[in-house]
C-alpha cells in the first residue's frame, strides 16, 4: 500500500470531525478544570481566588477582582460552548486570547504547555467544530 492508500484508511478510522472533537473536549477539560479550582457550588468565586489574582495572576491596566470574576466566567463558558461545538471559533479564539495573556503576563516559562494549548485550539479556529458539532447542525437547518 502507497502513502496515498495509508491516508485514505486512516481517514476513515480517524475522520477529521472525530479529530476536531478530541480537540474540543481536550481543550475545554483544561480550561473547565482550571475553573472549577476557582469557585465554590457553582459559580461562588473563593476568597483564595481573589488573592491568586491580586499576587501571582496579577495582570496590568485590570482591577484584579474585575479579572478573577472574567477569568472564571469565562473557564467555564467557552469550553462548554467547545463541547457542543456551539460558537466554536469564537469561543477557541477567546481561549486562545486568554492562553496568550497566561503565557505573557503570568508564567512565561511554561511556553510548552502553552504552545500544546494553542495546537488545540488553532485547528478549531481555522475549521470550526467539525460535522459533529451543533454549529454544523444549525448551518444545515438554516439552509433554504
Amino acid at each position: 500500500m502507497n502513502g496515498a492508500g495509508y491516508q485514505a484508511v486512516l481517514k476513515r478510522v480517524l475522520p477529521d470531525s472525530l479529530l476536531l472533537l478530541i480537540a474540543r473536549v481536550g481543550i475545554a477539560s483544561v480550561f473547565f478544570l482550571s475553573g472549577r479550582t476557582k469557585v465554590e457550588g457553582l459559580l461562588t468565586l473563593k476568597r483564595t481566588t481573589y488573592v491568586l489574582f491580586r499576587t501571582e495572576y496579577s495582570l496590568p491596566l485590570i482591577n484584579p477582582e474585575l479579572a478573577a470574576h472574567l477569568a472564571t466566567y469565562a473557564e467555564h463558558l467557552f469550553p462548554i460552548l467547545l463541547v457542543l461545538g456551539l460558537l466554536t471559533r469564537p469561543a477557541a479564539f477567546a481561549l486562545l486570547g486568554m492562553t496568550a495573556v497566561i503565557e505573557i503576563f503570568v508564567y512565561p516559562d511554561a511556553w510548552s504547555t502553552h504552545l500544546s494549548w494553542a495546537g488545540l485550539l488553532l485547528p478549531l479556529i481555522v475549521y470550526g467544530g467539525g460535522t459533529w458539532s451543533l454549529d454544523h447542525l444549525l448551518r444545515r437547518t438554516r439552509r433554504p
